[in-house]
């Protein structure tokens, strides 16, 4: 008899371990706090766990297992102080999200979280790529890149190509965010229509190497200035430009005042002082949670200033656009959204629109409702980035396109 309970006993610890396996993987659910929502993914198994934030851009946040078994799971998020407990049912964990002393009810459901991206190419493609790499700004960077020819590209008969530059933090060659691919969506139209691009991963970023820890704006700008001679090199384009996202815009103006591209297409580039853009971004902000805007440069600075900054920041809030802006003699094109809550519109863009030197061929346009990625928006909020299906609006695709086939 004691052999067949022991032999039950066993029977039923595999079971159970069977189930717990089952519990464990990732898992996806959307926390509802008031009219907000905020999608939260985990992964864990019977050891350890991780928790995403996609909505956010933060992932691989570190977890604890408190409490794991058949169908129940326990799991605390230190660094921000949070905590969930859930049980299995109906295929789904029901639980409840703890944090700063409030809960919030969760659900989560098996499996990643999918985002709907209509935008992104899909192969086959009808042009030709090219996997490259180069010498970066400094001895230690070395640049993974992907060079896309357009439909059609003939050796002999040569094309414009376009530098892609990433804006702030470290980018991925299709700086790619909250699973939008922009800098690919790009490369891909500009293909299409007659226009080649080179673009590649950030310094010390997936396939590129090099030291980041005190890298600054001036780094980048060397390491953009190195991709635009791999292309006049190569001998095989009608002329060399840049397109530059916010901080790749401000790069591109850096070496426009050096007379390094042919042509330039900013994107929601600063034209102001950086500490003057931080303190727009922090009045966008304050007027969203519904604080009075009180906020000018002065207090910033001395609130900033007695707290360490690295050394992007330092050198990005020192840092005015205006001398290289005004020395660029290469044909512009400056474009940005109205509903840009990162690089306010009405500043940057009539300041660029004063500081360009005269010529027939420099445009700046403001797109209606576009925010600073160039998505149609409602309220231009860095909330809403993740949730929007579209990645780069394709009238601003079109007006690149038809202005860089248009130079002479």
């Amino acid at each position: 008899m004691r052999q067949k309970v022991l032999t039950f006993l066993i029977a039923a610890l595999g079971v159970l371990n069977v189930c717990a396996d089952d519990i464990a993987g990732t898992w996806r659910g959307k926390l509802k706090v008031g009219a907000q929502s905020l999608n939260l993914v985990f992964h864990f198994d019977k050891e350890k766990a991780e928790m995403d934030s996609p909505d956010q851009g933060a992932m691989g946040i570190k977890a604890e297992i408190t409490f794991v078994s058949a169908d129940s799971v326990a799991l605390s998020v230190p660094s921000i102080g949070a905590s969930y407990a859930g049980k299995l049912r109906d295929d789904k964990i029901i639980g409840v999200f703890k944090q700063m002393g409030m809960a919030f009810n969760l659900v989560l459901e098996k499996g990643e979280l999918t985002r709907n991206r209509p935008q992104t190419p899909q192969p086959p493609f009808p042009y030709v790529t090219e996997e490259i790499t180069f010498q970066g700004g400094a001895s230690d960077v070395r640049l993974a890149a992907t060079l896309t020819y357009p439909v059609g590209y003939d050796s002999n008969k040569c094309v414009p190509v376009a530098v892609l530059v990433s804006g702030s933090g470290l980018q991925n060659r299709d700086e790619e965010i909250f699973s939008h691919r922009p800098f690919l969506v790009i490369a891909d139209y500009l293909a299409r229509h007659g226009i080649a691009t080179l673009r590649y991963d950030d310094r010390g970023t997936a396939q590129s190497t090099g030291n980041v820890a005190d890298a600054t704006t001036a780094d980048f700008a060397r390491d953009a200035s190195a991709a635009l001679d791999t292309l006049k090199k190569m001998r095989c384009f009608s002329s060399v430009g840049i397109i530059g996202h916010s901080e790749g815009g401000q790069i591109a103006f850096i070496l426009g005042a050096k007379d390094k591209p042919d042509f330039i297409v900013t994107l929601a580039a600063p034209g102001l002082k950086g500490d003057s853009v931080i303190v727009e971004q922090n009045r966008f902000a304050m007027r969203e949670a519904g604080i009075a805007d009180k906020l000018d440069v002065k207090t910033w600075r001395n609130i900033a200033e007695s707290n360490p900054m690295n050394a992007w920041l330092q050198h990005f809030i020192d840092y005015d656009p205006a001398d290289d802006i005004a020395k660029t003699r290469c044909p512009v094109l400056a474009l940005n959204g109205e509903k840009d809550s990162q690089v306010n519109a009405t500043s940057n863009l009539s300041t660029i629109k004063r500081l360009l030197p005269k010529r027939k061929q420099n445009v700046t346009k403001c797109y209606a409702g576009l925010n600073h990625l160039f998505q149609h928006c409602k309220t231009g909020s860095t909330s809403e980035y993740a949730n929007i299906e579209e990645t780069f609006a394709e009238e601003a695709l079109a007006d690149i396109t038809t202005w860089i086939l248009n130079l002479k």
